[in-house]
């Protein structure tokens, strides 16, 4: 009999699985602790049971863990993973520590490779392989953790999905990684604290509106023009900037989350005071604030950052219009760990 994954299994079936090998329920309860609130990834950690359950589980079913295959320090104290999946596949994820080290964010990958092509992201030119698994995100963020207590004696405090993947294209592994992270029987994380990104699937985020989800939602614009949007994201052909309005209105009006546009600027493309303003009339639809975020170039694609210049006056536009805005500076560019960077690259 091939050996199932333990953490794919609901705690119902999980309960199920243990009263049919003749034990008592609550045995599943402290199996469920050991997986999810105390991270186990063997069967031998869990010390509370008895050798013979033990021995039992590991005939039955095994850890589809993921491992840290190599890491790169910045300059600047960003920290890039690379993560072999237990299919030899990689993606990456990255420890983004501010410079004052006051939050440590973990940037984490939804899936191997991508499906969207966006032109200006090292992630657009693999080909998507598959969906992680709840436990592979997981994974990501306790390995993430724990190089931010190794590192920095600090522990982690934000989540944001804009690794490899996306999110919403693996919509109930993503859910239910956040069910595992935030719970009193996980990890017990703020979902304020954790903030998916998305290139924009009009449908999926009003999906998130009816789930009434708790965390931040952000959305890759980089165009509040469709023709130019097209042009770097080909998503947008299928989900204009139309009907991402309509669907971002459903989902505040559900939520009441306020949400982030993300926005980076590239030289001579849409960096200019019109863009700006066709930025300001999108950001009217629902509450919102806007990143701002410097370009990291790749050697598949000839966009440029803007000057620093244009970007201080895209910036002050919007502030004179009454848009909150933030100017995101990237960290880790000197080892490709950067917005856009990341292509899992093995050791």
């Amino acid at each position: 009999m091939e050996k199932k994954d333990i953490r794919t299994l609901s705690r119902d079936e999980l309960k199920n699985a243990i009263t049919e090998s003749g034990e008592k329920s609550f045995r599943a309860n402290q199996i469920y602790e050991w997986i999810w609130k105390k991270s186990a990834t063997s069967f031998d950690e869990m010390t509370n049971l008895s050798v013979e359950l033990r021995t039992w589980l590991k005939n039955h079913f095994l850890f589809h863990t993921i491992k840290l295959d190599k890491k790169q320090i910045s300059i600047d104290g960003t920290i890039k993973c690379t993560f072999i999946l237990h299919d030899n596949n990689a993606i990456e994820g990255v420890l983004i520590p501010t410079e004052d080290r006051e939050r440590m964010t973990a940037c984490v990958s939804s899936q191997v490779g991508c499906s969207l092509t966006c032109k200006f992201c090292a992630t657009g030119y693999l080909e998507r392989k598959r969906n992680l698994e709840p436990g592979e995100i997981y994974d990501q963020v306790v390995l993430i953790k724990k190089l931010a207590e190794e590192h920095y004696g600090i522990p982690l405090s934000n989540i944001v999905f804009m690794g490899m993947g996306e999110p919403l294209l693996n919509y109930g592994h993503v859910s239910q990684a956040i069910q595992y992270l935030t719970s009193s029987d996980g990890l017990h994380m703020s979902p304020t604290r954790i903030t998916v990104s998305t290139a924009g699937i009009a449908k999926l985020i009003k999906k998130l509106g009816d789930d009434q989800v708790k965390f931040n939602l952000a959305l890759s614009l980089h165009a509040a023009n469709d023709q130019k949007r097209s042009q770097m994201m080909p998503i947008n052909e299928s989900n204009s900037l139309e009907e991402l309005s309509k669907a971002l209105i459903y989902y505040y009006q559900k939520t009441k989350n306020r949400v982030t546009y993300e926005y980076i600027v590239f030289y001579n493309f849409n960096d200019t005071l019109e863009d700006a303003e066709e930025l300001y009339q999108f950001a009217q639809h629902v509450p919102c604030k806007v990143n701002i975020i410097e370009y990291n170039p790749i050697q598949e694609a000839d966009f440029e950052n803007t000057t620093e210049d244009r970007l201080e006056k895209f910036g002050r536009y919007l502030e004179n219009k009454g848009v909150r805005v933030v100017i995101r500076r990237s960290r880790g560019k000197d080892i490709d760990a950067a917005c856009g960077q990341l292509a899992g690259k093995k050791n």
